[in-house]
């Protein structure tokens, strides 16, 4: 530790009480709220977060009615954010603790980790920032502020150099006062130490900061093996039938489990989008489609995968009008009015807001 803590630790408190930011969960620090806006702010941005968490308390303003609730409801509320087995974890998680703990959420770390989908960082900013125990607490933010602070010259995922980060946070937490320490490194990292064109000019505790000093701050963090991205093109398609839509549940496991499509798939090699369709449809639910005409191509990602998709309207040809699922546990025909009860993956939902925003709604 090159630091001067207790130097340190006054600075950035003092710092963060002046310019920490106004958020929902901030007003009142409740266990529930912390545990919601934590889960939340997984791979989703401030202000989208935010916008999802006061929807949500709204609706749910307290672990009972997450327990209460159906899945599909969740789910819907959900939609958006992606990584949807956060949100089924939490109606599990909501469920258990009204059964074993009166609907509230346990103050010790191994209880926390026993619950579904709540891991070692989410243990921790619960203990820290609801109940202001002495635990460290590591995100994205403070991990980048780290490699700068102490000049780390390997790639801060290293197994290494994360036992590093956790000890040092140990080491310069303030007793008593985690909620906000650990809050003001996180907030630091966020709005001064950020991952591109930091401001180091009006860094609090930019006297401390081992990059800054050897003019290395633009090369911190180290970055570690790049993931290969996959890119993948897909269809389909808006089936219609006398003023309704055909939608299918996707099954309860697997990738976006018990959420509603429209039906479709990868284009294989050698076809044409709309033949691609054509058979998806056949696949999927032995209906003959036909009459295809382009509607839009989106465009959007989840974990490693880039994907393209060709949207289609539709209609049934001869053939069985009633489907048959080999690939979805539930369909229904739905009028335009009733696609917003129910909750799609990324790709179909931005279909859906393309048509209304068209007027083809």
């Amino acid at each position: 530790m090159i630091i001067e803590i207790p130097s340190f630790q006054k600075t950035l408190l003092n710092w963060f009480a002046r310019y920490s930011r106004d958020l929902p969960w901030r007003r009142s620090y409740l266990p529930y709220h912390i545990w919601i806006s934590e889960i939340m702010l997984q791979q989703t941005q401030m202000e989208r977060g935010t916008a999802y968490f006061e929807r949500w308390i709204k609706r749910f303003p307290d672990i009972a009615s997450i327990a209460e609730a159906s899945e599909e409801e969740i789910l819907k509320y959900w939609e958006g954010l992606g990584y949807y087995s956060r949100a089924r974890n939490i109606h599990k998680a909501a469920q258990l603790l009204m059964k074993k703990n009166g609907g509230q959420l346990p103050a010790d770390r191994t209880s926390l980790l026993a619950m579904p989908g709540i891991g070692k960082y989410t243990a921790a900013a619960i203990m820290s920032l609801a109940f202001n125990k002495d635990v460290p607490l590591v995100d994205a933010n403070i991990e980048r502020l780290f490699a700068r602070l102490f000049n780390i010259e390997t790639p801060i995922k290293d197994k290494g150099q994360q036992t590093f980060i956790w000890r040092n946070a140990k080491e310069i937490l303030p007793p008593g006062q985690a909620r906000n320490f650990n809050q003001a490194l996180m907030e630091l990292g966020a709005l001064v130490c950020r991952p591109r064109n930091p401001n180091c000019t009006v860094c609090p505790v930019h006297n401390h900061c081992q990059s800054l000093t050897l003019g290395v701050v633009d090369e911190r963090p180290v970055p570690g093996k790049t993931t290969d991205t996959i890119r993948i093109e897909m269809v389909t398609g808006f089936l219609q039938k006398g003023g309704a839509i055909f939608i299918q549940k996707r099954p309860p496991n697997g990738v976006w489990a018990n959420l509603w499509e429209f039906p479709g798939g990868r284009i294989e090699a050698g076809e044409t989008p709309a033949e691609a369709l054509v058979r998806e449809y056949m696949e999927e639910t032995e209906m003959n489609i036909g009459n295809l005409s382009k509607i839009t191509t989106v465009k959007h990602s989840y974990t490693r995968y880039r994907v393209t998709l060709h949207c289609y309207t539709c209609f049934l040809l001869n053939g069985p009008q009633r489907p048959v699922l080999h690939e979805a546990q539930e369909y229904r025909w739905i009028t335009p009015l009733d696609l917003h009860r129910f909750a799609f993956p990324a790709g179909h939902r931005k279909l859906i807001e393309f048509m209304r925003k068209k007027k083809l709604l």
